[in-house]
């Protein structure tokens, strides 16, 4: 019996591998479809382009696995029972439970994967990712400036750069700064670049001139070798990072800091996060439940069982678009959060007890003393005719 458990297991196991990896797959180029303007707007390489869609890939594996646990079972309980390999291990004397056994064993490897998932991976990637993105937003150069335009970062500079090359160098500068005591002043320069001098954001040109008129109406000129231009009062960066709701984990969730206004005002919202961590592994079991229901909850039939499968998965997309209502619905009313566990529990013994109600059943009292008097029945007329 265990060599026919572990057959129909792996049976089960290849068909979720390749699913989870295709909608994965699927996942990954909508994320990456999202995130092209860290390449076109902020001049990111592939590398740091290619690591931030990989971080992101917990948080959607963490949705994707309960679609291909469904999606899989229903695909390999189907092409079992259609080829009669089901009805062979009943008629062996397995029990209904040994042979859905190997369903709920990889209902519960995709549970334990998604609760760690949710509890430590995908905090820890989430917080890499926040990390990368606010070093790419306080990338002063990619802020100031996009090679081949004129940009005006903030009211009264304007700056056009003809080229950015490797490690933020740019070349052929022309600048336009509106003095704040009236005037205007003109930068030119052949190379420059942004940096941080005692903390303060500044431009150091190279090799250029500046020429304006001061609120006298006098024109200045000067040529230098290098000049630095203080970009302090034109920038408006925040300097401190901050990890949302997704980024933290589960104690953070739970017990935040109330001495932050950040987690004040948003302590509802830190514990429906904290609840659908805990509560979204159960819809594998849920999904699980319902495709051996869509396959084993009724009479066998050798042409499928297409109208069942629907309705399975007619109420998976239901059970899974409530479970998000509800998730949204906690962030106002901590009271429903109780509800995050509910939803997918109530499929989950609602599936299971359907297909243990029609699995075989032994025979009552009654039967068996009717199967004993037909088997007692003379087979003939008696002998006086």
């Amino acid at each position: 019996m265990r060599l026919i458990e572990g057959y129909l297991f792996r049976q089960l196991l290849a068909p979720t591998l390749a699913a989870a990896l295709a909608l994965g797959a699927v996942a990954l180029l909508s994320q990456s479809l999202s995130s092209l303007d860290l390449m076109v707007d902020q001049r990111q390489n592939v590398l740091v382009f290619g690591r931030i869609v990989l971080l992101t890939m917990p948080q959607l594996m963490s949705m994707v696995l309960p679609i291909a646990v469904f999606v899989a079972a229903l695909l390999a309980l189907n092409r079992l029972h259609i080829e009669q390999e089901i009805v062979i291990c009943f008629a062996a004397g397995m029990s209904r439970w040994r042979v859905v056994a190997p369903a709920v064993k990889l209902a519960t490897l995709a549970v334990v994967l998604t609760l760690a998932t949710n509890l430590w991976i995908q905090p820890w990637c989430a917080r890499e990712m926040r990390q990368e993105l606010f070093r790419i937003r306080t990338d002063l150069a990619a802020a100031l400036v996009k090679p081949g335009e004129f940009t005006q970062p903030t009211p009264g500079l304007t700056i056009y750069v003809q080229q950015v090359e490797q490690g933020g160098v740019l070349r052929n500068l022309f600048i336009y700064r509106e003095m704040p005591e009236g005037g205007s002043t003109t930068y030119t320069a052949r190379r420059g670049i942004v940096t941080k001098r005692h903390g303060e954001p500044v431009l150091v040109m190279q090799d250029g001139s500046n020429e304006g008129f001061n609120s006298s109406g006098v024109l200045n000129f000067l040529a230098f070798d290098e000049y630095t231009l203080e970009l302090g009062p034109y920038l408006k960066s925040v300097d401190v990072l901050h990890f949302k709701t997704a980024d933290r984990y589960l104690h953070e969730l739970v017990y935040p800091d109330l001495t932050q206004e950040w987690e004040q005002r948003n302590r509802k919202q830190m514990l429906a996060e904290a609840h659908y961590r805990l509560a979204s592994p159960l819809y594998n079991y849920a999904f699980m439940m319902l495709a051996l229901w869509a396959v084993l909850g009724g009479a066998f039939s050798r042409l499928g069982y297409g109208k069942r499968v629907a309705r399975a998965a007619l109420i998976a997309a239901v059970v899974r678009i409530v479970g998000f209502g509800v998730q949204a619905a906690c962030t106002s009313n901590v009271d429903l959060n109780v509800l995050q566990y509910l939803v997918p529990i109530a499929p989950t013994a609602l599936a299971w007890a359907a297909v243990f109600r029609n699995g075989p059943r032994a025979p009552s009292a009654r039967e068996e003393r009717r199967r004993r008097r037909r088997a007692g029945a003379p087979q003939f007329a008696g002998a006086g005719s």
